[in-house]
């Protein structure tokens, strides 16, 4: 126990100022047995503190750890369990009760009786002790600490010190007198007893001779003593002194304890003062509103600039008053609340002003804007909105305050603004799309001509004058017999460009200047109520066919309504809203376009695709992008019904059956349209809507004219299919389309096939006897006979072939290819322009006939001197002659 009573005091106590007094091994009662000690201790400063310790060995067992201590103070009672019989539990009541089990009960009434001995002498008595032996309890001499060597190897309780029986080092001068001492004595190491008896009767000797020398001096002795009991008596004077001044000192420490409780109080107020200082001046400099502000936010003047300055740093200034993180508890405090109160009724009462205020700017701004209607009626342009942004951007930093403050007055505001501006845009625009209306119809006269009855610009004409107007404005324009407009000498092609000119520029002047208008809202409303343009947003396309099968993307309708869910949403709807006549007027304004010449949808095809390309580069969901992406749909639709009426009256064409075909009307048309197409869509982003309809026509041209080629009764098939293809091939080589190689390919083929069929047809008459001769010589080759043997046969023999010679000379050769050129002539058209080239084709084509005649007489007919009654150069001769004599 000395060794653990040591290792404690050096390894946990020493290193805090504490002396360890006394230790007891103990384990708590009624549990699992986990052994501790319990220390007695007081600090080596002054004033002294008197504690209990718990010390537990680690979990690793290779050292102690202080665990929990107790002040002395703070014991109530110690309960021994019985007095009278041994028993090692024992009971120490602090704040709660700890029960304990000593391992022996010598080390629990020591522990006990130290603790006695710690309230006897630092707390006057204030611990009970229940069920301890009076044995345990007697008071001991007192001694000053100050007596009493403080080593490690002495253990001090209360005013008692006793001198710890322990191992000490002996110091050199011991060390050599037991040298000495053993060296005499020859059995000091062989025989310990023997040497230790030794010694024993040596140290009696030496008492002895000690108590002798004593009584000899008795007289010194009995002086002695008398000097003991005067020191004796002085030492009872001065430990009356001690307690005296003991007790004066614990009245100290008593008044010292209040001061320095007194102090702790002291400091405890201050620092509580300081805080609720601090919480004040918080509260004050957050949620005081000045009274300039107050008064801004009161009567402050929301007409002019600086009144609008100061109400908008007054309502911030009310936004951060309001907004102050408050603290726990300051929401319970009345002032506070009441300052919360004032602060939402200046909101709600600045809030109702503001409103107020704007609403009025919304309905002058109708009002004002109305009076410059006119000044824009007769000119295609719409009206300037800028300074009426201009002046409304002042309340911007308002708006956004009324946006975080009050939402609902905001909402108001927004709707109140898409009401009245929706109204004035709505005027503005129809008065707009009338003048445009107008300036591409000409007069009001002219416009009855297309169906316009007042000046709501509305189509009212039937199906059968739009489909006499398309066949007049795309069927019949080459055809010398009719035109559009009677417009003096001026002639129906020249009017036709002359009129798509006009309605291109008109309609490129409508779009640009609807996109500026668009654009420029779109901005101040996303500036003006605060709005985000530039979020993700899903989209709301839908899938639109178009006449070639494909598809189209299309917005929902503009009057539906959508699920906010993005500020940009709410954009989108407000602009909507405010721009809701938009779409129905440019579709009614491409409606009549489309009436006046179905050729005008090349044009807004791709004047709107180019307005939507640059629209969605700036913002592909944006309002603008949307509607012109719904209306290019419409026109992307009636191009396609351009094409497809142009394929319709193709299959309805009717030739005359008494007068030649010559170029049939619609393929002159295809070559007014894809001229037309090609100047329109010069770098234009749609080409591929062109390549469609490029394809579409062109088969539908070539199976609409063989079809009129079998259903011509006056002009051979081959010359309307020989003329109509060279027309064609003439058209694709000069516009030289791309996506049309294949079918200017095809177009030539067919022309070559064609003329070289009639060429070979037509000259089957001339030297009809003769042909016939030679058809039936090579019938017999082709039989098996020898060519030399063919002479032989009755109807094929030499005078048979001088007999059809003769009845072709050179005279009636020339009359027979003279008749053949005036029927060429007959059945070709001037248009074209292809009598010598036809002509010049059967020449060639009879001068070879000619060869393979002259060929097969000298293969047939050898040695028989039979010659034709003219020769190539004859034939040359004739028709050259033929050709300059008409």
């Amino acid at each position: 126990m000395t060794a653990i009573k040591h290792a404690l005091q050096r390894d946990i106590f020493t290193p805090n100022d504490e002396r360890l007094l006394s230790i007891v091994n103990v384990c708590k009662a009624g549990k699992k047995k986990k052994n501790c000690f319990l220390c007695a201790t007081v600090t080596t400063e002054r004033p002294v503190q008197v504690k209990m310790v718990k010390v537990k060995k680690s979990d690793k067992g290779d050292f102690y750890k202080r665990q929990i201590a107790w002040a002395l103070r703070d014991l109530a009672v110690v309960d021994a369990k019985d007095a009278i019989k041994e028993n090692p539990e024992f009971d120490l009541h602090f704040e709660k009760i700890y029960k304990w089990v000593a391992s022996s009960t010598a080390e629990k009434n020591a522990f006990i009786s130290c603790i006695w001995k710690l309230n006897q002498r630092y707390l006057r008595k204030k611990i009970d002790f229940v069920n301890v032996s009076s044995q345990l309890l007697e008071e001991l001499p007192k001694v000053t600490e100050e007596s009493v060597p403080s080593g490690e190897n002495q253990s001090v309780t209360g005013g008692d010190e006793e001198v710890v029986d322990v191992y000490q080092e002996l110091n050199a001068r011991e060390e050599q007198d037991i040298e000495i001492m053993m060296e005499g004595c020859e059995c000091a190491i062989s025989n310990a007893e023997a040497f230790a008896e030794r010694l024993s009767r040596e140290l009696q000797v030496l008492d002895g001779a000690n108590i002798q020398s004593i009584m000899a001096s008795e007289k010194q002795v009995n002086i002695l003593m008398k000097l003991l009991d005067e020191a004796l008596k002085e030492v009872d004077q001065i430990e009356l002194k001690l307690s005296s001044y003991e007790e004066m000192l614990q009245s100290v420490k008593e008044q010292m304890d209040q001061i320095s409780e007194s102090n702790h109080l002291i400091h405890l107020s201050n620092t509580n003062n300081v805080k609720l200082l601090s919480e004040i001046e918080f509260l004050v400099n957050h949620m005081d509103l000045a009274k300039g502000h107050i008064k801004a936010l009161q009567e402050g003047d929301l007409a002019s600039s600086r009144g609008i300055e100061a109400c908008t740093n007054a309502a911030d200034a009310l936004l951060q008053c309001m907004n102050v993180a408050l603290r726990p508890g300051h929401d319970m405090l009345l002032a506070v609340k009441q300052q919360q109160q004032r602060f939402s009724d200046l909101r709600e009462h600045f809030a109702r002003r503001l409103a107020s205020h704007l609403n009025n700017v919304f309905v002058q701004q109708g009002h004002d804007q109305s009076s410059t209607l006119a000044q824009h009626s007769v000119e295609l342009a719409l009206p300037n909105h800028h300074p009426f942004h201009r002046d409304l951007l002042r309340y911007a930093k308002l708006m956004e305050w009324l946006k975080s403050t009050d939402y609902g007055k905001y909402e108001g505001l927004t709707k109140n603004y898409m009401d009245y501006l929706s109204r004035l845009y709505e005027r503005e625009i129809k008065d707009f799309f009338e003048v445009a209306k107008i300036k591409m119809t000409g007069t009001t006269k002219e416009s009855k001509k297309f169906g316009l009855h007042g000046s709501s610009g509305k189509l009212t004409g039937s199906t059968s004058s739009l489909n006499k107007l398309s066949v007049q404005s795309s069927g019949n324009r080459r055809s010398q017999s009719s035109s559009l407009l009677d417009m003096g000498n001026m002639s129906a092609s020249d009017l036709d460009v002359a009129d798509r000119t006009k309605f291109d520029k008109i309609f490129e002047q409508v779009l640009s200047e609807l996109e500026p208008l668009c654009l420029a809202e779109q901005d101040f409303i996303s500036k003006f109520f605060k709005l985000q343009q530039h979020q993700s947003m899903p989209g709301t396309m839908t899938e639109a066919e178009d006449a070639d099968g494909g598809t189209l993307s299309r917005q929902h309708n503009a009057g539906a309504p959508l699920p906010v869910s993005s500020e940009k949403d709410m954009i989108r709807q407000m602009m909507i809203k405010i721009f809701r006549c938009i779409e129905p007027e440019l579709n009614n304004l491409i409606a009549l376009g489309d009436k006046i010449d179905s050729f005008n949808s090349l044009y807004m095809l791709v004047k709107m695709s180019h307005h939507v390309w640059t629209a969605q580069n700036v913002d592909p969901a944006s309002f603008l992008s949307t509607t012109l992406g719904n209306v290019l749909v419409t026109v992307k639709r009636n191009f396609d019904k351009c094409i497809s009426n142009q394929i319709r009256q193709m299959e309805e064409v009717k030739i005359s059956k008494k007068s030649k075909v010559g170029i049939l009307p619609f393929v002159a048309e295809f070559e007014e349209f894809a001229g037309l197409a090609e100047s329109i869509f010069k770098n234009a982003e749609r080409r591929g809507d062109l390549d469609k309809a490029y394809t579409k026509l062109i088969r539908g041209v070539f199976v609409n004219v063989e079809k009129v080629a079998n259903e011509s009764q006056k002009t051979p098939r081959d010359v309307v299919m020989m003329e109509n293809f060279h027309h064609i091939f003439a058209t694709l080589s000069r516009l030289k389309i791309s996506c049309l190689e294949a079918e200017k390919k095809e177009a030539k083929q067919k022309y070559t096939d064609h003329l070289q069929s009639y060429v070979i047809y037509s000259l089957g008459q001339p030297l009809e006897k003769l042909n016939h001769f030679f058809e039936g010589v090579e019938a017999r080759v082709a039989q098996g006979i020898r060519e030399e043997e063919v002479s032989y046969q009755l109807a094929f023999n030499k005078q048979e072939l001088r007999k059809v010679i003769k009845e072709y000379p050179g005279k009636e050769v020339k009359k027979g290819l003279d008749n053949l050129y005036k029927k060429v002539d007959k059945h070709l058209c001037e248009e074209e322009n292809l009598l010598q080239v036809v002509w010049h084709s059967m020449q060639d084509e009879f001068i070879r006939q000619y060869k393979h005649f002259e060929g097969l007489i000298a293969r047939c007919y050898p040695g028989s001197g039979v010659t034709m009654e003219f020769t190539i150069q004859d034939i040359l001769d004739y028709c050259s002659s033929i050709a300059q004599s008409h």
